[in-house]
C-alpha cells in the first residue's frame, strides 16, 4: 500500500520492497511512452527497490528529463531518499542535468536537504561533478553554501579537491567562505594539492589564508613542487602584501555581505564593475 503523498518521507515508508521494478527500467533507459503506458496501466511511481531507490531516482542520476516529468506528474516523491540518504535532486546534480534540477526545484524539491552521515548535500555533488550551471541553480534557491560534510567539508572544499574552477568561481562569487576549513584544510590546500596556478589565483584574490596549517602543520605552499608556478606564485604572495585592487575588492565584499553580493549577479551589470566586486 502506497503512503499518502503529503507525509514526510523516511527511509523505506513509500511503496513496497520489491526487486527492480519495471518502471525504474523504463524510468532509467528514459523509454517514456512505455513508462507513460505502465503509469496510465496503474503500475506505483513509488515503489521502492534495492537500497531504497524509486524510479525518480533511477530518471535523474541519469538526466532522463521527460521520465522525472512523467513521476512527478503522477505524485512520485520529489525528495524521496535512498539507503544513502541521497535525494533525487542530488542524483540529478551528480548527473549534472540542468533540465532535471529545474523540474525537481519547480516541484518542491529541497535545495538544502537535512544532511546525514553518509550523505552530502546537492550542492556538494554539484561541485563534486563539475556542474556550475547546477550550481548556480542550486545557488539561486537558497542552498546552504556553508552546508558541511563530515568527509567531504564545504562544497567549496569539494569543487578545489576536484579541480573544478568554474564552480570554485561561482561559489566564491555568491559569498562562500575561502577559509573555511576541514580538519583544518582550507581549499587553498586542497588547490595548491592539484598544482592548478588559476584555482590558486582565484582563491588567493578573494582572500585565502596563505599561511593557514592543516592537521600536519602544513602550508598550502608546502603541497607543492619547489620551482613550480604554483609554488612561485604562493611564495611570491607570501612575501609582499595584497594589491590595492585585492584589497579594495575584499573591502567592497564585506561590506556588502553575501546577500548583495547576490543580487548583484543577477542584475545586468557590466562585467569589468563585477569583476572589481568578486572577481571572475
Amino acid at each position: 500500500m502506497e503512503a499518502d503523498n503529503a507525509l514526510p518521507y523516511f527511509f523505506g515508508d513509500i511503496g513496497c520492497w520489491a526487486e527492480r521494478t519495471e518502471v525504474h527500467k523504463a524510468a532509467s533507459l528514459g523509454q517514456s511512452v512505455l513508462l507513460q503506458q505502465l503509469i496510465q496501466g496503474g503500475a506505483s511511481v513509488n515503489m521502492v527497490a534495492v537500497d531504497s531507490i524509486t524510479p525518480l531516482h533511477e530518471a535523474c542520476l541519469r538526466g532522463q528529463t521527460l521520465c522525472v516529468q512523467l513521476l512527478l506528474a503522477a505524485g512520485a516523491q520529489v525528495d524521496a531518499r535512498n539507503v544513502d540518504g541521497s535525494t533525487p535532486l542530488c542524483d540529478a546534480c551528480s548527473a549534472g542535468s540542468v533540465e532535471c534540477v529545474k523540474l525537481l526545484l519547480q516541484h518542491g524539491a529541497k535545495a538544502n536537504p537535512a544532511l546525514t552521515s553518509r550523505t552530502a548535500s546537492p550542492l556538494h555533488e554539484a561541485c563534486m561533478g563539475g556542474n556550475s550551471a547546477c550550481v548556480e541553480l542550486l545557488i539561486g534557491m537558497g542552498a546552504c553554501l556553508e552546508a558541511y560534510d563530515l568527509y567531504y567539508g564545504t562544497p567549496l572544499h569539494v569543487a578545489c579537491a576536484n579541480e573544478h574552477t568554474e564552480c570554485v568561481k561561482v561559489l566564491l562569487n555568491a559569498g562562500a567562505k575561502v577559509n573555511a576549513t576541514r580538519l583544518h584544510q582550507t581549499p587553498l590546500h586542497h588547490a595548491a594539492k592539484s598544482m592548478r596556478v588559476e584555482l590558486i589565483q582565484v582563491l588567493v584574490e578573494f582572500g585565502a589564508n596563505l599561511h593557514a596549517r592543516d592537521q600536519h602543520e602544513k602550508k598550502p605552499v608546502d603541497y607543492t613542487t619547489a620551482g613550480s608556478p604554483p609554488a612561485d606564485y604562493l611564495k611570491f604572495h607570501e612575501t609582499n602584501p595584497m594589491s590595492l585592487q585585492q584589497l579594495s575588492r575584499l573591502a567592497v565584499r564585506r561590506e556588502l555581505g553575501t546577500t548583495a553580493l547576490k543580487v548583484i549577479g543577477q542584475l545586468d551589470i557590466p562585467k569589468i564593475m563585477i569583476s572589481y566586486l568578486c572577481y571572475q
